[in-house]
């Protein structure tokens, strides 16, 4: 039955069908399991051994280039999930929510307590269904702390998703965008040295 316009029709969650729903494949249930013990070994490596966490991040997985420095308090949900490129940093506190894949470009930075998070569920499905969606930051870009990007952004080249910011659609190649949603404020301009 239709309803007048401006009102919602009342429909109950189905909490047992998202609880019933197969989530992860049986290969991934077993390495999300054995990243338990994983992912605490990872935050007890000393901060300056960041060759010893690329490795371990490796075994578990994670395509990880060379000279990247991740801070052991972050958290990288997945690693399997991670590709990282050429000297990129993850500071510390980030959140890699990476229920889908994360490709991380080089030379960018996740500052301290950003929060990439590549998954949610479908507000429209009763059952909210998981949705695993891919995050892409391009290389020479920066995500400042506290950030926040969303499910299926696109953050491009060089931008800037200043701190505090909520990234819930692309960003330009070379644009600095902030606040609540995010919003371009100006373009990133280098000077040659």
């Amino acid at each position: 039955m239709p309803t007048p316009e401006g009102e919602s029709q009342a429909v109950s969650l189905d909490i047992e069908a998202n609880r019933a729903a197969a989530k992860y494949t049986r290969g991934e249930l077993l390495l999300r399991v054995l990243w338990v013990p994983g992912g605490l070994l990872f935050r007890l490596i000393p901060r300056p051994f960041f060759g010893a966490r690329r490795l371990l991040l490796r075994l578990f997985g994670a395509r990880v280039g060379r000279d990247v420095h991740i801070y052991p308090s972050a958290t990288i949900y997945l690693p399997w999930c991670l590709d990282i490129g050429h000297r990129s940093a993850i500071g510390e506190g980030a959140y890699i929510y990476n229920l889908g894949k994360v490709s991380i470009g080089e030379r960018a930075t996740i500052s301290h307590k950003a929060h990439l998070c590549a998954g949610t569920h479908d507000y429209a499905d009763p059952s909210l269904s998981l949705i695993r969606s891919e995050i892409v930051i391009d290389d020479d870009a920066w995500i400042c702390a506290d950030a926040f990007v969303g499910p299926g952004v696109h953050v491009g080249r060089g931008a800037v998703v200043g701190a505090r910011a909520v990234a819930v659609k692309n960003v330009d190649d070379w644009s600095v965008v902030a606040g609540n949603p995010a919003r371009h404020v100006k373009q990133r301009q280098f000077r040659a040295s």
